[in-house]
């Protein structure tokens, strides 16, 4: 950044990868990250600013090493204002779904390769890929709910660009006001996927959902966008987290 850092430390959250929070000589405030695609996640944020929904600006991207703006939050939440960021955010787009990179959640791969068939990007891309790190019984019925997904999902939804890894910890507010997107996992889809991760713990108030003009059906497609991020956490931190996977199979399968 040109001037010598007088702090850093360490941000909390986050159980894949960390954020320090640097003092820099001349009085600014910046978020530093180190790894191995930071370089995917600034072009995510860049992604995301272009459509005027709010991200920290990318001051520095190189490497193994990405540098952003601090932005401020107090956590008094804003939903009307998130309502507004969505609808930018997910305007959409003339592309096929997917991204133009993979990218990941720790060790877990996202496969983001272009496909024009919507349930067979989340099938092949989100599902199945999952079938070889379970045992045959969950795989049986995760091959059985993929096999579902033309019957459950629209095959040409319009493609929005997603935020991707939606939850309550990547949302920042500010006086009431969305702040800022944080730790993007960004690629093209249906809209759905990024309502459907905010709900997967906890869930903004029914004023966010009757504001932001979902397609009529989109409460009975939750369980299968929310299947991926449960797969994840599965693989990611255990046993704890097969139950949520069979009940939301359960639904699938009904």
């Amino acid at each position: 950044m040109g001037v010598a850092v007088l702090d850093a430390r360490q941000l909390p959250g986050g159980d894949l990868g960390g954020a320090a929070l640097v003092t820099l000589a001349d009085g600014r405030a910046v978020v530093a990250k180190e790894g191995h695609l930071v370089d995917r996640e600034g072009a995510m944020l860049r992604a995301i600013a272009a459509t005027g929904a709010p991200a920290p600006k990318v001051l520095h991207c190189d490497g193994d090493m990405l540098v952003m703006e601090h932005v401020e939050a107090d956590g008094r939440a804003g939903w009307e204002s998130m309502a507004e960021a969505l609808r930018l955010l997910h305007a959409p787009q003339e592309c096929a779904y997917g991204w133009n990179a993979d990218y990941a959640f720790g060790s877990v791969t996202i496969s983001n390769d272009p496909l024009d068939d919507w349930p067979r990007f989340w099938a092949e891309r989100r599902v199945l890929p999952f079938c070889r790190h379970v045992d045959v019984a969950l795989a049986r019925r995760l091959e059985t709910a993929a096999a579902r997904l033309p019957d459950l999902l629209p095959a040409t939804p319009p493609s929005a660009l997603l935020h991707g890894d939606l939850w309550s910890g990547n949302v920042l507010f500010h006086q009431g006001q969305l702040a800022a997107l944080i730790d993007p996992a960004c690629y093209y889809g249906d809209r759905e996927v990024d309502f459907a991760m905010l709900q997967v713990f906890g869930s903004p108030p029914e004023t966010f959902f009757a504001a932001s003009g979902l397609a009529p059906g989109w409460r009975e497609r939750v369980p299968a966008y929310q299947l991926w991020p449960m797969l994840v956490h599965l693989r990611l931190f255990g046993s704890s987290y097969r139950g949520r996977v069979e009940s939301l199979l359960d639904v699938c399968d009904a």
